[in-house]
């Protein structure tokens, strides 16, 4: 059961006002994403993102963060993330120097002393719960983590308190806005999504992703946008070892705009197909099916 905290204002007036705020930071979000921004922002409940790498997951925390004007704590996910890493740890080598300091007379006192404020090192969890001031917290490719990292969370999301055995449970007092995203690589706890508000961002449909482009990358002719949103669009059809994400769309757009291109022919594809395709494979198999000369 959820523990009362102090109500905090939201953020958003509506949906549309999520879709307008929004896209004045860069991010063009359809009505499903905004849905579920503003229920997160509205319920005050954790946002669960999941989809394909490269698809505006990561991009979509920040875009919040700069249009509520809140503070972003990100926690990266890694395989041995652990809770020092995570939530808090102490400061040893301060702490041993003041034990060094004290004089054995006051050993208690000095023992008492070093599990203190000053020596305590916040982590990005408690770091975004012990803030006053608006805050995002991302928690960012949740799914790379350990399942034992799991069990860290439900406490942090349940009650946005962290329990710190020194010094009692520090309990937030205003509630930061939370993102939890995942590229699908393992299956998330049944009792991490229940505490969630669930959302599936996959790619763009062509329509979308051309408005994204021209928002990202205005001064591409409208026709050079076309040929190059249609043919990302064939190559996440293929069997590639990593699809171009939506970054990569852009970052394409602007090297064709660099070089000066005004159509994307075979010889374009194939001079600026290192930004969209990492794999020397994927350019292969790119290349034999898009029957590049």
């Amino acid at each position: 059961m959820d523990r009362a905290l102090p109500t905090t204002p939201p953020t958003f007036a509506s949906v549309d006002d999520v879709i307008t705020r929004l896209a004045e930071t860069g991010y063009l979000a359809d009505k499903a994403t905004a849905t579920a921004v503003f229920l997160a922002d509205r319920l005050g409940k954790p946002l669960l993102i999941e989809g394909p790498a490269g698809v505006g997951k990561t991009e979509l925390a920040r875009a919040v963060a700069q249009t509520s004007a809140a503070e972003l704590v990100r926690l990266q996910c890694y395989e041995g993330v652990d809770e020092s890493r995570a939530l808090y740890e102490w400061n040893h080598a301060k702490q041993i120097l003041r034990i060094q300091a004290s004089s054995e007379h006051s050993w208690d006192s000095a023992k008492q002393d070093v599990f203190s404020e000053e020596f305590l090192l916040a982590r990005p969890l408690l770091t975004a719960i012990r803030r006053d001031d608006p805050t995002v917290l991302l928690i960012d490719e949740v799914d790379k983590a350990d399942v034992e990292i799991e069990g860290l969370l439900l406490e942090v999301l349940s009650d946005f308190a962290v329990t710190v055995p020194e010094l009692g449970t520090i309990v937030a007092t205003r509630k930061p806005f939370t993102v939890l995203t995942s590229n699908a690589t393992r299956e998330l706890s049944e009792a991490l999504k229940r505490r969630c508000l669930f959302l599936h961002l996959d790619f763009p449909d062509a329509d979308l992703e051309r408005r994204i482009l021209a928002s990202r990358v205005p001064e591409l002719p409208e026709a050079i946008a076309e040929q190059l949103v249609r043919t990302v669009g064939v190559l996440r059809a293929m069997q590639l070892k990593k699809v171009p994400s939506v970054s990569e769309t852009i970052d394409w757009g602007r090297t064709l705009l660099a070089l000066g291109m005004d159509t994307l022919d075979d010889d374009a594809v194939r001079a600026t197909m290192g930004v969209i395709l990492k794999h020397r494979a994927d350019q292969q198999r790119a290349a034999a099916e898009l029957r590049l000369n």
